[in-house]
């Protein structure tokens, strides 16, 4: 693994990349020059988040299933991100309808099984290279060079941002907006909008604004927003470890805690399952089971995959391996568990989440709000101290001893016997 340095840089380099490989493809297409980079600076930041992504959790695959992971992450990355950016902006930024196995315009398959040739050589021999130019340079001068960087991609990215979402409402309004300012900032400020609305729109020419209903005000959690995304993750984190507590006693013959935290029988890989579901699959709640089948197998794979290696990264401990079972990948997935996702994307889409939705919505709107509130304050605080139990428990396992004041209270409240019955598939990763 990289240094948190090396892997701005890769995010950069890949970033500036994919900024060329844009704009000449445009500028070849259009028979002019068009710059394809989003914000002012030369980067196409998609590109270096997606390189960054599959560099972290692609790092166990290898041979076909690189490939076959590269396609699987660049179509759920992009497929995602244009939903996220419709979701906030409401608008799309790109449109592959006119491509052949497209998903709703967003990403199409073809282009995806091309660029997972990409991505092979990237985790073999560009990140390397890389790697190697970012270790030639002097230690002060690469750290000075990634900070100079990184700030000048953030005040290019808040510009971007509030033009933006100013096209999103009311551009005439939003380039007459605080008024009160000096001549001087007012006619800079009006030049940097111009110059990011022009390449925006030259940059994009296929945008289209996407209509969004308001939702009504005297219904709480009306629509998917957050409030109601809030009420799904906790009944989903409920809902699944009961499941997979009754599944473990069904199979294995044990009562077994199935618990993400340490407090309450909460499973956060469900939870979150449930609300990104939802958000990225409610619109194509009234597609044909088989569609709503193939995406949640798809996405519940890559989902599961993602939370193996995110949990042994940060923790240093393996929570499940499906090694034993036919068709997996790296103990981290396997074939049988995917369609189990299928099926259950199909039965929360179709059949549960209609009800819940219609019974989360008769809440009353302030007490709800201020559940929700509440629920998060809760979830958060609960979600910290279980990762500073784990750590603990990890170091406690490496022999270092509590020296600081959080390592003491986690030794005593929780030590290996209680982490062992909270926790009991977890292992060490050495």
């Amino acid at each position: 693994m990289f240094s948190v340095y090396e892997f701005l840089w890769l995010f950069f380099m890949y970033s500036l990349l994919g900024w060329l490989f844009e704009t000449v493809f445009a500028a070849i297409k259009q028979r002019r020059f068009v710059n394809k980079g989003l914000v002012n600076l030369p980067f196409c930041v998609l590109y270096g988040m997606v390189a960054v992504f599959v560099t972290i959790f692609g790092k166990d695959l290898q041979g076909i299933w690189l490939y076959v992971g590269g396609v699987i992450m660049i179509t759920v990355f992009k497929w995602s991100a244009g939903r996220i950016i419709e979701r906030i902006f409401h608008e799309k930024w790109w449109d592959c309808s006119g491509r052949p196995l497209n998903i709703e315009g967003y990403v199409s398959i073809l282009d995806s099984a091309l660029w997972g040739f990409v991505v092979v050589g990237m985790m073999k021999w560009g990140n390397s290279l890389l790697s190697k130019a970012f270790r030639l340079m002097p230690d002060l001068l690469a750290v000075i060079l990634i900070w100079v960087l990184v700030l000048a991609l953030l005040v290019d990215i808040i510009a971007t941002l509030a033009v933006s979402y100013g096209n999103g409402k009311d551009a005439a309004r939003w380039a007459e907006v605080d008024q009160s300012f000096s001549e001087i900032t007012d006619s800079f400020g009006r030049r940097i909008y111009g110059r990011i609305e022009k390449r925006i729109q030259r940059a994009y020419p296929q945008i289209q604004k996407i209509k969004q209903a308001r939702e009504a005000e005297k219904v709480f959690a009306c629509g998917c927003g957050f409030h109601k995304l809030v009420w799904l993750f906790m009944i989903g984190c409920f809902l699944g470890d009961i499941t997979e507590t009754i599944y473990c006693r069904l199979t294995a013959g044990i009562w077994m805690s199935r618990s993400s935290v340490v407090w309450g029988p909460f499973s956060i890989v469900w939870g979150l399952a449930i609300a990104i579901f939802t958000a990225l699959l409610y619109r194509y709640k009234d597609k044909p089971d088989r569609t709503i089948f193939f995406a949640g197998t798809v996405l519940g794979g890559a989902y599961e995959y993602v939370c193996s290696v995110f949990t042994e990264i940060v923790f240093g401990k393996v929570f499940w391996d499906y090694s034993h079972i036919r068709f997996n990948l790296g103990g981290r997935i396997n074939l049988l568990y995917c369609f189990f996702w299928g099926i259950a994307a199909v039965v929360w889409i179709k059949f549960l989440y209609p009800g819940i939705s219609a019974w989360i919505e008769k809440v009353p709107i302030k007490p709800g709000r201020v559940i929700t509130w509440v629920m998060v304050v809760f979830m958060c605080c609960n979600i910290v101290v279980s990762c500073m139990a784990l750590v603990r428990s990890t170091q406690r396992a490496e022999g270092i001893p509590a020296t600081a004041g959080w390592q003491q209270v986690m030794d005593e409240r929780f030590d290996d016997e209680r982490m062992e019955r909270i926790y009991p598939n977890a292992k060490d990763r050495f």
